[in-house]
């Protein structure tokens, strides 16, 4: 989260301008009572975004040139062998970059499938870049893919393919309070 903009989220929109984040803000804020729609999904505590979650991994996403995009450098505590980040890490990393191309959009969207190929191991220390974008669209279904690459080369790490289900408001607003 930007803490300066007080979102979850910052970017830049298709056309390479900053993309207005207050979108989905109003469209949330109008379903559930005047609350942000970090109150009413509960994202503050999310794991991969979360600002107020104390062990989370704090990412900010932003629109670039019609993708998601995010970077993301792991830890000591983000290991699976020691030097190897555990492959859970980087699938949330992925999938939340998957899930911010809808939120940034104003859509509300759980993973309904995800598959992911992990291709060389990520390391602790270097700075990986996530990328995530639409491949297909069928109704309330939303391919997406995300990809994970190494900074310093480009090197890809992982590629996750996956199916969100988009959900509105209303149906999102009850879940969450229910």
């Amino acid at each position: 989260m930007s803490r300066e903009s007080g979102g979850r989220t910052a970017g830049a929109g298709t056309d390479g301008r900053a993309a207005d984040n207050t979108a989905p803000r109003a469209a949330m804020r109008a379903g559930s009572g005047g609350t942000s729609p970090e109150t009413a999904t509960g994202a503050n505590k999310c794991f991969v975004c979360g600002p107020d979650n104390p062990i989370g991994l704090h990412l900010t996403f932003r629109l670039e040139d019609g993708v998601c995009v995010s970077e993301f450098t792991p830890g000591e505590n983000h290991q699976g062998y020691p030097g190897v980040i555990h492959g859970g890490m980087l699938y949330s990393a992925l999938d939340d970059v998957m899930a911010n191309w809808l939120y940034l959009r104003g859509a509300r969207a759980y993973t309904a499938k995800c598959e992911i190929r992990y291709r060389t191991p990520a390391r602790e220390g270097e700075k990986l870049e996530l990328v995530g974008r639409q491949t297909a669209r069928k109704r309330k279904l939303v391919e997406m893919e995300g990809i994970a690459k190494r900074a310093s080369d480009g090197e890809v790490v992982a590629i996750a393919n996956a199916t969100f289900v988009v959900i509105d408001d209303e149906e999102f607003v009850g879940v969450v309070g229910g």
